[in-house]
């Protein structure tokens, strides 16, 4: 009984103590931040056929259906072309935010706002990956994401290296005006009715809204440390329940397809691939898909073990050998998806939901490799700047 006591104890320590997975949480921030981008700057000619007050879903049959379903967009509180063209570019500006991890809790927060928006105001445009963006992009927000590889955590850290030194670091400033304005906004969109759909998402909002002002005050003005603690046991739980439902979700998703798989009769005989393949709409490389589909053998061993590789992954994770295996070959299998399909953004959704299930040691050798690289290109283009000439090389100082 000690034992286990001991060893509960211990759980909830952990769990309370610090923010578990910060490279894992880094990385789904910027692949789903990153899929988005992408998205909405590949689709930036045809937004208008997309989202737009014109497009072929009216802006009258939006209104009709969200009255329906209670969900959320903010491009139905107008109907005009300027609050589409403004919101449009905000997406962007949140999902850029999101990617570098710029003021990482109110960015999350936009981008989950754009997202939303955007997507429930066209129901009907997406290839499946935007369900898997819409759901991460809910559960992104509950995360401490900017631990590492962002733009805060190198702020943090310049920080922390002042204090250390002596020096006074300046008071931030762009966090409160940015609560201000939003704060602001919140106040509109509430006192004229445009928060009618339903109560779930204002109120996420206002109490993000409460505890920016709530950690903001507790770290400039309170003595003891109680609050600060208090406050960030509240972040921590948060930031692991969110990373525990984001994991079950990754799981339940190719539980799911895996299984429902299984009871079609054209994933039973092997010949499920073949038919997509043949389809105009998943076809931008007709011959590639020719060549992949003139095998039956392959056309079959590609669908059972798509159905053994999705059905067994979730039983896999407590055998860390066998579920990184089981990684490699959905990422692999996504992006033969994103080629052959022409699915790109469903795949890299999906291999960003895979991504958190990489172990850690993998993902710091992978920032290693990335700052050892940049910094490579930093001091390549250092090299090409040409120096200050001296004076006796100048006009001036010959004449």
């Amino acid at each position: 009984m000690n034992k286990v006591s001991l060893i509960l104890s211990r759980g909830i320590a952990r769990v309370t103590g610090s923010a578990l997975g910060p490279y894992q949480s880094a990385v789904i921030r910027i692949g789903f931040a990153g899929t988005w981008l992408l998205f909405l700057l590949r689709e930036f000619p045809h937004r208008q056929e997309l989202y737009g007050p014109n497009g072929p879903w009216g802006w009258s049959l939006a209104k009709e259906l969200t009255a329906d379903n209670h969900a959320f967009t903010a491009l139905l509180w107008s109907d005009g072309q300027a609050w589409f063209e403004c919101f449009y570019l905000l997406a962007i500006a949140a999902g850029a935010a999101l990617l570098l991890g710029w003021r990482t809790r109110t960015a999350s927060v936009l981008f989950m706002v754009g997202v939303l928006s955007l997507q429930n105001r066209s129901v009907f445009v997406g290839d499946g990956g935007d369900n898997v963006l819409h759901l991460m992009s809910f559960y992104l927000v509950f995360t401490r994401c900017g631990q590492v590889w962002s733009l805060d955590a190198r702020r943090a850290t310049r920080a922390a290296a002042a204090r250390a030194r002596g020096e006074r670091v300046p008071a931030d400033r762009v966090g409160p005006l940015l609560w201000a304005v939003l704060g602001l906004g919140l106040l509109v969109a509430t006192f004229t009715g445009r928060f009618d759909n339903g109560w779930l998402i204002p109120a996420l909002l206002w109490t993000a809204w409460v505890v920016l002002a709530m950690w903001w005050a507790v770290g400039r003005w309170a003595k003891s440390p109680e609050p600060r603690i208090l406050l960030d046991v509240i972040a921590n739980v948060l930031h692991n329940a969110g990373l525990l439902v984001i994991m079950a979700e990754a799981c339940l998703i190719y539980a799911t397809a895996g299984w429902y798989k299984i009871q079609g009769s054209r994933w039973q005989d092997g010949t499920a691939v073949y038919y997509p393949l043949h389809l105009d709409y998943f076809s931008p490389w007709p011959g590639l898909a020719d060549l992949m589909s003139s095998s039956g053998t392959i056309m079959m061993i590609v669908a059972y073990g798509t159905v053994m590789v999705q059905v067994a992954f979730p039983f896999t994770l407590f055998n860390r050998r066998v579920k990184n295996v089981l990684l490699v070959l959905m990422m692999i299998e996504h992006a033969v998806i994103a080629v052959v399909l022409g699915l790109p953004f469903f795949s890299l959704a999906m291999i960003t939901a895979d991504a958190v299930f990489l172990p850690t040691p993998f993902l710091r050798r992978l920032g290693a490799l990335a700052a050892r690289a940049r910094g490579r290109v930093v001091r390549r283009g250092e090299r090409t700047v040409p120096g200050p000439r001296s004076p006796q090389e100048s006009p001036q100082g010959a004449a």
